[in-house]
């Protein structure tokens, strides 16, 4: 299969993905109508609606789904496992207590790991216990706020994901992050195809194993942050995209990467759609969980552990 096919299609899937998210909502707009608004923006309501409300939340969609879909390759290549996923070193847990800060500190906590040189074994046994660290902080802010609606409705948020109210804020705070982070990914997939010959096998091809590995977590970990910050915990998009697409096109990282972005933001736009009809009692983080769960239950009977 030619290199640029799959990544035309999902190119494909992503552009219309995200005209059905500016164009889909409590008010249709026809997508002429989405088209002229975003090419010449005025004082309509369909301008008013495609760039105040509509298009931040779109980008912000698609920074968290590329995000988690970068970050869910480099996991499962890291620990060479398919059920790896972006939230395994803690960091989604972090950004459900306590959003921003919370993700950027369970990061400074893999920074600080990853720098002084720990395994992966060691670096997964340290993301277990932060799971339970700030999972065990997120229950205590529950008890605490049980009684204040309002409080623990926001922490429920950030639990269950959502792109809800995204603003040109958000859109600053994630989307150069993203696509910075992509950006620097990208060249690494050469090392990654080495690196899952085995730590040995890829240092006796060149690989600088050390350093790689510390790129590799830090990237991860960024890129899981900054979709947590703003997004919520989206879960099993990191570990959905990535191992699909790899059975269908197979494993090489060169390719792998830059499709697991394209797939990933299409998967988050796609099940956010859902969320605007029934805003009241479905997230995103839910959505994404439907879609997940049934993959991970085919998984682990194709391949029990």
């Amino acid at each position: 299969m030619s290199r640029s096919l799959p990544v035309l299609v999902l190119s494909l899937l992503l552009i219309a993905a995200a005209m059905a998210s500016l164009a889909l909502g409590d008010a249709n707009l026809p997508l002429p109508e989405v088209l002229r608004a975003l090419f010449h923006r005025g004082d309509t309501l369909a301008s008013t609606i495609v760039w105040d409300i509509r298009l931040p939340r779109t980008l912000t969609g698609l920074a968290v789904g590329a995000g988690l879909g970068a970050s869910g390759v480099v996991m499962q290549s890291f620990f060479r496992n398919p059920l790896a996923s972006p939230g395994l070193l803690g960091v989604s847990a972090g950004g459900a207590l306590g959003s921003i800060a919370g993700a950027f500190l369970a990061t400074g906590a893999v920074m600080l790991l990853a720098r002084r040189g720990a395994s992966p074994e060691h670096l997964l046994l340290s993301g277990v216990a932060l799971n339970a660290l700030f999972g065990a902080g997120t229950s205590f802010l529950l008890c605490l706020t049980a009684g204040q609606f309002h409080v623990s409705g926001q922490i429920l948020f950030w639990l269950m994901g959502g792109l809800e109210n995204r603003t040109w804020e958000h859109v600053a705070m994630a989307f150069p992050g993203v696509i910075l982070g992509c950006a620097l990914l990208l060249p690494l997939g050469r090392d990654l195809n080495l690196l899952s010959l085995g730590e040995a096998g890829a240092q006796s091809l060149g690989v600088n194993v050390g350093r790689l590995r510390w790129q590799l977590v830090i990237l991860s970990t960024v890129l899981t942050a900054l979709a947590t910050a703003v997004g919520g915990v989206v879960g099993f998009v990191g570990l959905v995209v990535p191992h699909l697409l790899r059975l269908i096109f197979g494993p090489d990282h060169r390719k792998l990467l830059l499709l697991s972005m394209l797939g990933g933001a299409a998967l988050v736009l796609l099940c956010d759609l859902p969320t605007r009809y029934l805003s009241s009692g479905l997230r995103l983080g839910v959505v994404t969980s439907m879609v997940g769960g049934p993959f991970l239950l085919w998984l682990l009977r194709r391949q029990p552990c």
